[in-house]
């Protein structure tokens, strides 16, 4: 089973670095382009991502700074500790024990539009490229052109070592497209959160990352490797809903 999450804007390098880190297994691609992203100025970089003045100054001395490392350091440091949006603060990795950073090294990835995909202790350094952006490459018009099959190729080698199936996709749209048209024995169960408001249940959308984030965590802590398993989910007065569930999309409410 391996668990798919997207990364996170907001990023902390004031977390303590955990031992066995690893490197990101695509740094030659990586850093093929910050090549390109060297190349444009902060107002490139701005009208390409939408970013205030700052923001883009910021990333563009990111991009200039950056060098692909293999070791953590003051700006290298594990994936999951450094992300810190909505889905990581359901996840809290930092409280995670040793046993359970293990299985989470094993089957939780995080789709990156620098890095392509994570292992949660794969050290990384602040950037800031979404997965949707039009980065134009000698690959093709985006970064879905860029990466190609290569990121599907490294996750389905991963199942198959693991001789499973299954895949947890907790990640949005946007970061989930890269992975392309799956085969078709690939099951992929993709868990809906909703919150009741003005006299209904509908997703949220802060609610429903920090509950990805809340469900990750739950898999990790629970060793969940059955889908089916999936159902029993009741963190944060979340509740299975067998009735607006299918086999693909199972439905967690909460009053």
């Amino acid at each position: 089973m391996i668990i798919v999450l997207s990364p996170a804007k907001t990023l902390d390098y004031d977390v303590a670095p955990k031992s066995n880190h690893t490197a990101p297994q695509f740094l030659s691609q990586s850093s093929n382009l910050i090549k390109t992203l060297k190349e444009k100025e902060p107002k490139d970089i701005a009208s390409l991502m939408g970013l205030s003045d700052k923001l883009a100054a910021l990333n563009f001395d990111r991009y200039q700074s950056w060098k692909a490392s293999k070791i953590v350091s003051a700006d290298t440091k594990p994936s999951v500790m450094v992300f810190k949006g909505d889905v990581y603060q359901g996840l809290d990795a930092e409280s995670l024990n040793n046993k359970q950073i293990k299985f989470a090294q094993k089957h939780l990835r995080i789709l990156s539009g620098l890095y392509g995909i994570l292992r949660p202790m794969d050290v990384i350094k602040p950037y800031r490229l979404e997965m949707g952006t039009k980065l134009e490459t000698s690959k093709g018009k985006n970064l879905y052109d860029f990466w190609g099959n290569s990121i599907q190729k490294n996750v389905l080698q991963d199942l198959q070592s693991q001789k499973s199936d299954l895949i947890i996709n907790l990640a949005s749209k946007e970061y989930f497209t890269v992975l392309g048209k799956l085969p078709e024995h690939i099951n992929v169960v993709s868990p809906v959160f909703k919150d009741y408001k003005n006299g209904k249940h509908k997703i949220i959308s802060f609610y429903a990352k920090k509950a990805r984030g809340l469900m990750a965590r739950w898999i990790i802590e629970n060793n969940i490797k059955d889908f089916e398993k999936l159902s029993k989910f009741n963190i944060d007065k979340y509740y299975f809903s067998k009735s607006e569930s299918t086999v693909t999309e199972p439905v967690f409410l909460r009053d």
